[in-house]
């Protein structure tokens, strides 16, 4: 029993520490949002978490417009560009 005693422990700790690591992570992300954006001849959608409306909207038209530039001035082109779709939510 004393053998089992020093790795149940270390077992105990490193859960709980990657408990306390996902809630802490997963209670910042509270909105989603998709946005689907159309810039030259293609279209992209991309889905993105933030801990508000507004963070996670900008992070996913930054990511859904990624796919679609090949330059730093589409890409800001591409950013300033209103989204075609916007869907988002609270979790």
């Amino acid at each position: 029993m004393k053998r089992l005693r020093g790795p149940l422990i270390a077992l105990a700790l490193i859960g709980g520490a990657l408990t306390l690591f996902w809630t802490t992570t997963m209670q910042a992300q509270r909105h989603e949002c998709e946005v689907c954006v159309a810039f030259g001849p293609g279209r992209n959608c991309a889905k993105a978490s933030g801990p508000d409306e507004a963070e996670a909207s900008r992070t996913a038209h930054t990511t859904a417009c990624g796919p679609l530039t090949g330059s730093m001035n589409d890409a800001i082109a591409c950013q300033n560009r209103p989204p075609v779709i916007r869907r988002c939510t609270t979790r």
